[in-house]
């Protein structure tokens, strides 16, 4: 099995770096406001992924997904 391209940590602050600058930018440089929509935003994202979770078990009891073997 191959791994994917080593982590780079300066890479990966860079990139939130960019992010960071661009959630501020969108809300007219109000960095409160930023932080209020990453906090909706995560929050709306976890709810998905509950929903996801229900639905996965729920075909999972059914049967419609099997165990990997192998």
């Amino acid at each position: 099995m191959s791994r994917g391209p080593a982590p780079n940590p300066q890479a990966d602050a860079d990139r939130l770096e960019v992010a960071a600058d661009q959630a501020i930018a969108a809300c007219g440089g109000d960095v409160r406001a930023a932080l209020k929509a990453v906090i909706v935003a995560n929050e709306y994202l976890e709810a998905e992924v509950s929903e996801l979770m229900r639905a996965v078990s729920h075909a999972y009891v059914r049967g419609r997904f099997k165990t990997y073997t192998g």
